[in-house]
């Protein structure tokens, strides 16, 4: 039978052969896409220093952003060539993998082509140039040695002039008023941050030349940046407009291109203010537990008023910090990789006219400083004590523990802990989807309470314990609340024409919200349209979670959905529908109805 076995072995070899080919073109074209993605990852970088040295790429320490019109200009060619070069590729043609970080790399491209062409935003938008030298890092992360630090920010501050010119240069004449109100307190809290916490800092600077050195570019910059703020009070505010939006086709090709949600925005509002709804709902219930005979409103202002003073709030915070991270692992919510805990600090002054609370994570390849900071912003010790303790409300106890959940355990902090710890590749770990990494943190707030955080003791439960439970509800709802105005008011603002007043009024009234707050939200919107993604986001968990239960069936656990959903990077959720369920008929149906 030799004859046979030739033939047998002939077709083997074709078999073998013909199964081969497509394996080799899937390489080749993986390849090429990694090539492409490397070299946009370089001149990224290149362009933004500031955002490599955060990351923990320390060969871009001591650099800033350009910002003249024409390194503006060149960067803008080359996010087109590789938006044209990323539109050759046949995602088809790469493997599974591949293909979802070829989509990756074109939601930040087209991300970044939006900011540049629809929102025009270093022509439009004064808080960029406000924001540009953030040099915190440079403080909070002991990456190299004081002295060599001490440098980087010399370095850096020198540039800080060039780039109040070119801002100056830029800007348009007739900016939105909102974004000038914001740039001028951004940049005056920066020359502070600078003239005090920055130096204090480097007191213990040996060297000499250094110290002068600092001290000298630390006056200039503080300098330029007050002038900066002056300059728009003077020049831009008295021309501002009240003109932001976008309109509702830009907003939807941003949405489409972004967060690859192919829904209208009128259809994502419809689904909000019915969740909105729902939500009020469950607030009043939760209400009648606490006092069935007053509004919800007012019940859940008494609430409010069981706070921290302003002098203890960081360490009232601090304190059930490790509580609830226990509460994590011994549930068994996900798997924590670090037993390198987040510490509390006060927000950096020149962070606090846009933070409320905030993770400060090491970046995803830092590897000389693992340490992560959970920054709270306290009243400002010369506002009124009206305004410091409608400031203060925000911070009630409940409420407190839940913007710990949101930020620290299990939100952001473990969500990049799970992605510095695992083995995903530059393009995952730098580039990440808003709704994916705060519809995360916002769905944690949730789900943490779905599992028993907070909940009375089943058999022997009081009054009082009941009680308890109910304002950790008001207190979450309230925060779920907070974020549908959001969302609405995102889509509001940029798509129907709600103003800043009338978005103001929209938060009071279906946040309950006092009317400091409420502002400072609707001025966020102005600027952050993205901030809708909150809510976006963890509806689209919330959808994913409900199909992948379904698909697992009995050997569904909450632990091993949430591991999965973040051993990926932090892809917009729709690529995570792609990963993790197996009918693809389903991948699209990223919202739930309304």
């Amino acid at each position: 039978m030799p004859g046979f076995r030739l033939q047998l072995h002939l077709l083997l070899a074709v078999a073998l052969l013909a199964a081969a080919v497509p394996i080799s073109r899937a390489e080749t074209a993986d390849a090429e896409f990694s090539q492409i993605a490397e070299e946009f990852i370089k001149g990224y970088l290149a362009a933004r220093p500031l955002l490599g040295t955060r990351l923990g790429m320390h060969e871009h320490d001591g650099k800033l952003t350009d910002f003249s019109r024409l390194a503006l200009d060149a960067e803008l060619a080359r996010l087109r060539r590789f938006d044209d070069r990323l539109k050759k590729m046949d995602p088809a043609k790469l493997s599974p993998r591949a293909s979802v970080d070829l989509r990756i790399l074109q939601a930040a491209v087209h991300n970044e082509l939006f900011r540049f062409q629809d929102v025009q935003i270093y022509e439009h938008n004064p808080i960029v140039y406000a924001n540009a030298a953030d040099l915190n890092v440079y403080i909070s992360r002991n990456f190299s040695p004081l002295e060599d630090r001490a440098r980087s920010v010399v370095a850096i501050e020198a540039q800080v002039p060039n780039t109040v010119i070119a801002a100056k240069t830029n800007l348009v004449a007739v900016l939105p008023k909102p974004h000038i109100e914001l740039a001028m307190k951004i940049a005056r809290g920066s020359a502070d941050f600078m003239r005090k916490d920055l130096l204090a800092a480097f007191a213990d600077v040996k060297d000499e030349k250094i110290r002068g050195d600092l001290v000298e570019s630390t006056r200039k910059a503080a300098a330029s940046l007050t002038d900066y703020a002056n300059w728009l009070e003077r020049e831009r505010m008295p021309k501002g407009t009240d003109e932001f939006a976008l309109g509702e086709q830009k907003f939807n090709r941003w949405l489409a291109e972004t967060e690859y949600v192919n829904l209208p925005a009128a259809h994502v509002l419809e689904i909000a203010l019915a969740q909105l709804k729902k939500e009020q709902e469950a607030f009043a219930e939760a209400a009648k537990i606490i006092d069935p005979d007053r509004p919800a409103p007012d019940v859940y202002k008494d609430i409010q008023k069981e706070h921290a003073p302003a002098d203890g709030l960081i360490a009232a915070i601090a304190k059930n910090l490790d509580a609830i991270r226990k509460f994590v692992v011994d549930h068994k919510i996900v798997t924590i990789p670090s037993n390198v805990r987040a510490q509390v600090k006060e927000t950096p002054q020149y962070r606090r006219a846009t933070s409320f609370a905030s993770m400060d994570t090491p970046g995803a390849f830092e590897k000389r400083s693992p340490d992560a900071y959970y920054y709270v912003t306290p009243p400002e010790t010369d506002w009124p004590d009206e305004q410091k303790e409608q400031w203060l409300t925000a911070f009630n106890f409940y409420t407190a523990d839940i913007v710990t959940i949101h930020e620290a355990y299990p939100g952001h902090y473990v969500q990049f802990q799970r992605l510095n710890a695992s083995p995903t590749n530059k393009v995952e770990k730098m580039f990440g989807s808003y709704g994916f990494i705060e519809g995360w943190a916002h769905y944690c707030e949730q789900m943490m309470l779905e599992e028993g955080f907070a909940a009375p003791p089943k058999d022997k439960a009081t009054d009082d314990d009941n009680k308890r439970a109910a304002k950790y509800k008001m207190a979450q709802s309230a925060e779920a609340m907070l974020r549908l105005c959001r969302l609405c008011a995102s889509i509001k603002m940029h798509t129907q024409s709600m103003s800043v007043d009338e978005a103001t009024n929209f938060f009071i009234e279906n946040s309950y919200y006092e009317e400091k707050p409420a502002r400072a939200e609707a001025m966020r919107g102005t600027f952050d349209y993205g901030y809708l993604n909150y809510t976006l986001g963890k509806l689209q968990i919330l959808k994913l979670r409900d199909d992948f239960k379904a698909q697992e069936g009995d050997k569904f656990s909450l632990q091993k959905f949430h591991d999965q959903l973040l051993d990926h990077g932090m892809p917009p959720i729709r690529l995570l529908r792609e990963l993790m369920l197996k009918d693809k008929a389903k991948w699209d149906e990223v919202l739930p109805p309304g």
